[in-house]
């Protein structure tokens, strides 16, 4: 018989590795409430023409990665590869501008992109992402950094480094991609096959191009920066400033790219130097889409939103997020006493503790063991001399420490001790 698998690139998260993920996702939801931010939910399953015409059909999502198909109702659908997109048609779709000129959304939730699996990117990965929509001010783009770096800090990410750019207005890029395709087009023929193709369709997709000899190439061409529209410029210098102000330490990257079309003024990565992260490094990305609200049916919205994987989170801080244990792990010494010890149990969950059992008819030594490997806090032991007197023994794991209690007082004497340990 065929051996059943994850498909390639798609893992299972174990019970063991759940905690680190909650707290991530935990603080995650408490660092960007502080900000006034909500969050949304959109469909795993979007149109397959919302990404098409928000991400781009010459990037390398939409040509390559995309896990599209076809419904039953002859309809192309698409796995979601990112979350800007559904985030703005639902912003499109529920009128939200309507009800709110700002609105500062987060997610959290798994995006499909089938790309070469490598150290910490999967096919399936899981994203935290943050959106406002409404703000078209520097400081917003400032802020949002801000806030990304103080999560960053707090779920245990160390060495980072911020990196910014700016992509200018509409204008722009038309113009920065003629100076791209003539300082690199007498060079086609050094440049790789994906690239060749970029330099008709998408010149800026060169500069970030992973293939050493494009990489250097690229590095010889000429800085966005220096394309910029005067008020492009006073938009990004305020944006330093504002950094700057807010001691976010950063970088301009002058040749700093995204691999999504959507993207305008403002753009920054976060690098990680540390953990197990491999050779892909980047932890981060966002940035300004200002024109993607009105391109995708909506009325002229300024927008700005990163997303970053939950994965590269934890590959680099491994130890740094921890989750809950037990409060308090309850032995039953007989298979008479289940009934009672299923009470008790009943009781201690009602009172708000996290407890759990094993009423197997295994050894006492055996549930003890089992006691120990959950982290409890405390063990309260079941036994037949204790009921026929109305009470339990109650030990603290952590101090070593057992005494016999009545049993009514027993969900009191744990709770005690989870306040105490906590």
């Amino acid at each position: 018989m065929e051996s059943l698998r994850a498909v390639k690139g798609m893992n299972d998260i174990l019970p063991e590795e759940m905690p680190r993920w909650h707290g991530v996702e935990s603080q995650y939801r408490q660092i960007t409430a502080r900000y006034g931010y909500s969050e949304i939910r959109t469909p795993l399953v979007e149109p397959t023409s919302l990404f098409v015409r928000s991400i781009g059909d010459t990037t390398d999502i939409v040509e390559k990665e995309m896990y599209t198909f076809v419904d039953k109702g002859d309809q192309s659908l698409t796995l979601r590869p990112e979350g800007t997109a559904s985030a703005v048609r639902a912003y499109i779709e529920h009128t939200v501008w309507a009800r709110h000129p700002v609105a500062k959304w987060i997610y959290v939730g798994p995006m499909y992109r089938r790309e070469r699996p490598a150290r910490g990117r999967y096919r399936q990965f899981y994203q935290l992402g943050a959106e406002i929509f409404g703000d078209p001010g520097p400081h917003a783009d400032a802020e949002l950094i801000e806030m990304l770096l103080s999560f960053l800090h707090e779920a245990g990410a160390r060495d980072l480094e911020v990196l910014v750019n700016s992509l200018g207005g509409p204008d722009t890029r038309p113009r920065y991609r003629k100076a791209l395709v003539d300082n690199l087009g007498p060079h086609r023929a050094r440049l790789c096959g994906d690239c060749q193709r970029r330099l008709d369709t998408n010149p800026l997709r060169i500069l970030d191009c992973k293939v050493p000899a494009d990489a250097e190439l690229a590095a010889g061409a000429p800085p966005m920066l220096d394309f910029l529209a005067d008020d492009d410029r006073v938009h990004f210098e305020s944006v330093l400033a504002t950094l700057r102000a807010l001691g976010v330490p950063h970088t301009v990257a002058p040749h700093l790219v995204r691999g999504l079309d959507y993207y305008t003024r403002t753009l920054f990565e976060v690098k990680g130097r540390g953990g197990d992260l491999g050779a892909q490094n980047t932890i981060c990305g966002g940035g300004r889409y200002d024109g993607l609200v009105q391109a995708l049916g909506g009325p002229a919205t300024p927008a700005i939103g990163f997303a970053l994987g939950i994965e590269r989170i934890l590959a680099m801080s491994p130890e740094a997020v921890t989750g809950p244990v037990l409060d308090v792990f309850v032995v039953c010494t007989s298979t008479g006493l289940r009934e009672a010890t299923a009470v008790l149990l009943r009781d201690l969950r009602a009172a708000g503790l996290a407890a759990d059992a094993d009423l197997r008819g295994s050894s006492m030594k055996s549930q003890m063991r089992r006691a120990d490997k959950t982290g409890a806090r405390a063990a309260i032991i079941v036994g037949d001399d204790e009921m026929s007197r109305d009470a339990v023994q109650v030990r603290d794991l952590e101090r070593k420490e057992q005494s016999e209690v009545p049993r009514n007082q027993a969900v009191a004497a744990v709770a005690q001790m989870a306040r105490r340990g906590s």
